[in-house]
C-alpha cells in the first residue's frame, strides 16, 4: 500500500507526481498515459487525499507508485474487487482502477465483469498492448490470431477479446477508447470518465516497444491516422478522413455499417449516421469495426448513466427490514440449541 503526503494545494501535473523513479522500458506508452492522468488530475483539481489508484499485476500496475495519492498495488486480476471494497467503505473517495489486457481480461475478467455490471462508481483504465509485457511477451487475451510469441511459437489460434465489446456485454454504462500518445483526446476522455457517475471503462491503445512494437500502426501511424481514425462526438455525424468526406452509414436493408464517401454514388451527408452516445446498439456496432476495412472508433462511444451500486447499497442500509425492528443480536445468536463446553 502507498500513502499520500499531507494535503497541500495543487496546481499542476507535477503536484501529482510521486518521488518514485518511474521504471518502464524507454519509449513505453505507459509514460504518456501517466502524463495524461496527472494532467487530468490537475485540470480537475483532484484532492490527493481523497484519490486512490488501485492496480493488479503487470507493467501498467506499477502506476500507483508514480502518482502522489493513495494507492494499492494488489494481486493479479483483483483490482476491481479491491476497488469495489474501497468504494463501499468510503463512497466519497475517487477510485481509479489501472489494469492491462492480460491482468483485466484473463484472470481478472470475472472481477472486471462484476464491477461493470454492478455499476460501481469507478474509473477503470485498461491499457491494451495486445501482449503480456511484464512476463516477457506471451500472447494475451487481446492478441490477434497468428500472433507469434514464446507461448504461441506457431501463431495464436485464439480469437481475441474486444475490451469494449466485453464492457458493453457486461452492462457498462460508459465505454470509451483513446490512444496513449494522443494527449488532448486522452485527457478529455479521462475527464469525461471522471464526471460520469457509475463504472467508467476506458480502453487505451498502448504501444509495447519491446514485445509488440507498432501493433497499432495500421491506425496510429501519422501517414494513415486521418483515414483510419474516427473520433466520435455526441450529436455529430460519423465522418472521418483528411477532408471529412468519408463516413459511416447503415448498409441499405441491413443492420450492418459500411464506410462510404460523401459525393460518390449519390451519397450525401444526410446518409451519414449521427453519433448517439446513449444508443447501446450503435455502440456495439462501432466497437466491432477495425482497420483496414473501417477506421478505429475513438472517444466516448457509449454513455448512458444508471443508478450507482454504492448509492443503492447505502440506501438499503438505512431502510428497516420488516420483522427485525428492535431485534436483539445477542439473543438471536443464542437461540435454539446451544452447548456448554466444560474445562
Amino acid at each position: 500500500m502507498t500513502t499520500a503526503a499531507a494535503p497541500r494545494p495543487v496546481s499542476s501535473p507535477k503536484d501529482y507526481a510521486s518521488d518514485q523513479e518511474v521504471r518502464w522500458c524507454p519509449g513505453c506508452g505507459d509514460y504518456a498515459i501517466l502524463k495524461a492522468v496527472q494532467k487530468t488530475l490537475a485540470d480537475l483539481g483532484a484532492a490527493r487525499e481523497r484519490t486512490v489508484f488501485v492496480s493488479g499485476i503487470g507493467c501498467s500496475s506499477r502506476f500507483p507508485y508514480y502518482v502522489s495519492t493513495y494507492g494499492f498495488h494488489t494481486i493479479h486480476g483483483r483490482a476491481p474487487a479491491v476497488a469495489t471494497g474501497i468504494k463501499l467503505a468510503n463512497p466519497e473517495l475517487d477510485v481509479w482502477v489501472i489494469t492491462g489486457d492480460g491482468d483485466g481480461l484473463s484472470i481478472g475478467g470475472n472481477h472486471l465483469l462484476h464491477a461493470l455490471r454492478r455499476n460501481v462508481n469507478l474509473q477503470i483504465i485498461l491499457f491494451n498492448n495486445e501482449i503480456y509485457g511484464l512476463t516477457k511477451g506471451q500472447y494475451s487475451p487481446t492478441s490477434r490470431r497468428g500472433t507469434r510469441s514464446p507461448s504461441s511459437p506457431q501463431g495464436s489460434v485464439d480469437n481475441p477479446v474486444s475490451p469494449c465489446a466485453f464492457a458493453l456485454g457486461a452492462g457498462a454504462r460508459f465505454v470509451a477508447r483513446a490512444i496513449d500518445t494522443q494527449q488532448p483526446q486522452l485527457v478529455e476522455v479521462l475527464k469525461r470518465a471522471y464526471h460520469h457517475r457509475g463504472a467508467s471503462f476506458v480502453e487505451v491503445f498502448q504501444n509495447c516497444v519491446v514485445y509488440n512494437d507498432e501493433v497499432f500502426a495500421d491506425f496510429t501511424d501519422k501517414s494513415v491516422a486521418p483515414e483510419m481514425q474516427l473520433h466520435v462526438e455526441h450529436g455529430k455525424p460519423l465522418l472521418f478522413g483528411k477532408d471529412r468526406k468519408r463516413g459511416l452509414r447503415l448498409k441499405p436493408g441491413t443492420l450492418e455499417l459500411e464506410a462510404v464517401t460523401v459525393g460518390e454514388g449519390g451519397v450525401t451527408e444526410k446518409d451519414i449516421l449521427v453519433h448517439d452516445q446513449t444508443n447501446r446498439t450503435l455502440a456495439s456496432l462501432l466497437v466491432s469495426l477495425s482497420p483496414p476495412a473501417f477506421p478505429m472508433v475513438l472517444g466516448v462511444i457509449y454513455c448512458d448513466p444508471a443508478p450507482v451500486y454504492e448509492d443503492e447499497i447505502y440506501a438499503q442500509m438505512g431502510t428497516p427490514v420488516p420483522g427485525l425492528q428492535g431485534a436483539d443480536l445477542n439473543a438471536l445468536l443464542r437461540q435454539g440449541q446451544t452447548w456448554t463446553v466444560g474445562g
